[in-house]
């Protein structure tokens, strides 16, 4: 049996390309010196499995070239130069390593809170730069006591708040997708409350970047904050409004922040680098020697396992080819996946199951159709640590039931896919079909049905069946600013109606408010797909 050719795109830590090479199935092809051109046209396409950083760009190019190869691994998280939806039509497994630099990412979070309370980086250019000594001018604060807020609690928001109760901080955690016990068990109080947050002495932030989250601490968010307060945001750029941030820090609202990621990268001319009260640094998240050397083997290790066909870890797509299934099913696992992450938006809270039901011919491939289902529903909370090979197990680990049904197909429509989605909150259940043309519509929202695209932002407002209810929702909407490009209403036998609204751009805490404000109000969410 030949060997299987493993080409390394890039630079890695020694130790993941001792592991290749010491596999005697494999043979490597360490490329990460040769220019770009001969890579893509000379070497690719002798790969069957690639290892790239963020130098290599898997575009079209590359994926021209790509003849045999059967998975890339991305070493490290972050794929924003890789074009998943290409592979995927080429049958290409897209893998990364998410979390090989936890610890590194909580270190640097606590490096920069600490360097915030006491301006560490500007006594130390004081002194060794400017050759100042000055001790009177560098009076900090003390972690010790302080609010510590925490937005996001999962693999690395968790372990910042661990660390920060070593500093004797009272750690406040929200994140609405985790059970209270994940916080509580580590001494961490847990709110669902986004109010208490804002009013912390410490905010950091630890979340996916989604629709969801950009944007999520802004000007109306730093209104509410203490004066004083020190924002980190060593996750993603963009988690803060960046605008907001930097008025907040110019007129004193905000005292300090520890800032690692931007909205645009490389941000050598960003306005942040003028201020004396920020604490910056290039993206360091995964830059430590161990982060480094952990990512190579797990890299390695996991295009060994793909090259030999025996797993694909941290997969982040699911490939596939014409022939694998029925043209039909493909736009109804595309379906279930944006039902599943619709649901999860509107409930907001802890998943306890996830429950895939089924009519017509389509039901044939429920097992398929539950995986999407539960990727789209854990994308909300898990963001890019959830795929299609790992969405079982992530869903097991976390104590979600996920189960399936075929019903009888008395429904009117050739095929119907639902899912039924149990939270600590409560259930919500949404069916859809596809009609001709691949035309993907929701059906019904629990006991309502209606017609409904399901794309773009929506609005999801309940309420008692009242004359003059849709004037006055559309009238909040549009004095807002915002446009309405579909208004759909369902009524159910209980005097109450679910009135579904798509508009152009985004939904503010103002526009829930003012919707919650009406006297036949029950509820209202908002969802993006």
């Amino acid at each position: 049996m030949s060997k299987k050719i493993i080409v390394v795109c890039d630079h890695i830590h020694q130790d993941g390309l001792d592991i290749l090479e010491a596999d005697n199935k494999i043979e490597l092809i360490n490329a990460a010196d040769e220019p770009k051109d001969k890579l893509v046209s000379e070497i690719i396409p002798l790969a069957d499995v690639a290892i790239t950083r963020s130098s290599t760009d898997v575009d079209d190019a590359f994926l021209s070239s790509a003849k045999k190869i059967t998975a890339v691994v991305r070493a490290g998280v972050g794929v924003d130069n890789v074009d998943i939806a290409g592979s995927s039509k080429q049958g290409i497994v897209i893998m990364n390593v998410p979390t090989a630099n936890t610890i590194a990412a909580v270190e640097l979070t606590m490096a920069h809170m600490l360097s915030c309370v006491r301006t560490f980086p500007y006594a130390h250019n004081n002194l060794k730069i400017d050759r100042v000594w000055r001790r009177q001018d560098w009076y900090g604060t003390e972690l010790k006591d302080k609010k510590l807020g925490v937005i996001g609690f999962g693999n690395i928001g968790s372990r910042v708040g661990i660390r920060a109760k070593a500093f004797e901080m009272d750690v406040l955690a929200y994140d609405p997708y985790i059970d209270s016990s994940k916080a509580t068990d580590v001494d961490v109080k847990y709110t669902k409350n986004f109010e208490d947050i804002l009013v912390c002495d410490i905010i950091t932030i630890h979340t996916p970047k989604n629709s969801e989250t950009i944007g999520m601490i802004g000007k109306e968010e730093i209104s509410k904050m203490k004066d004083g307060v020190i924002l980190i945001n060593c996750a993603r750029g963009g988690l803060y409004s960046e605008e907001a941030l930097l008025e907040g820090l110019t007129n004193g609202k905000i005292a300090m922040a520890g800032i690692d990621v931007f909205d645009k990268e490389p941000a050598i001319d960003h306005p942040f680098l003028d201020l004396d009260n920020v604490t910056v640094t290039p993206h360091l998240g995964a830059n430590t020697k161990e982060s480094q050397k952990n990512i190579a083997i797990q890299a390695a290790e996991n295009a060994i396992a793909a090259a030999k066909g025996i797993a694909y870890p941290n997969a982040l797509n699911l490939p596939i080819k014409e022939n694998e299934l029925p043209d039909f099913v493909r736009p109804y696992l595309e379906l279930i996946q944006k039902i599943g992450h619709l649901s999860a938006q509107v409930t907001k809270s802890a998943v306890k199951s996830i429950k895939v039901m089924s009519s017509g011919p389509v039901a044939d491939h429920l097992a398929s159709m539950s995986t999407f289902a539960t990727v789209g529903v854990l994308t909300e909370s898990v963001g890019d640590q959830i795929n299609y090979v790992n969405a079982e197990f992530v869903a097991e680990e976390r104590g979600i039931k996920v189960s399936t049904e075929v019903k009888p197909n008395n429904s009117g429509f050739t095929n119907k896919v639902c899912l039924k989605l149990t939270t600590t909150e409560g259930t919500i259940s949404i069916a859809g079909t596809v009609f001709d043309d691949n035309v993907q519509r929701i059906i019904e929202i629990d006991d309502y049905t209606l017609d409904v695209e399901p794309k773009g932002t929506m609005i999801f407002f309940r309420n008692t069946d009242t004359p003059g209810v849709i004037g006055d929702v559309g009238r909040i909407i549009a004095e807002n600013g915002l446009n309405i490009s579909d208004f759909r209403l369902g009524r159910d036998t209980k005097q109450q109606a679910l009135a579904v609204v798509r508009v152009d751009g985004k939904v503010s805490k103002k526009i829930l408010d003012e919707l919650s404000s009406l006297d036949a109000f029950i509820n209202v969410s908002h969802a993006s797909i």
